[in-house]
């Protein structure tokens, strides 16, 4: 079964949303005031972040690869 091109075109978009607003996003995060404690040690809403923001990169990275896969 081929996939239709706007939902392969739909796939590298979103892909590409995701690679380009979370890096951003990651930098307003890591600025922020409750990152670290007073010593200077990552707290856990910087952790939770983190974990957040490389779980959706790695699903945009996968969905960007997907919408590039079925284009070819």
């Amino acid at each position: 079964m081929e996939l239709p091109l706007i939902w392969s075109v739909l796939l590298v978009v979103t892909g590409a949303w995701n690679l380009l607003i979370w890096p951003r996003f990651w930098q307003r995060i890591a600025k922020d005031p409750r990152s670290r404690d007073a010593s200077g040690r990552a707290t856990r809403f910087l952790t939770v972040h983190a974990v957040l923001i490389g779980v959706s990169l790695v699903l945009g990275l996968a969905v960007g690869v997907l919408g590039v896969l079925t284009l070819v």
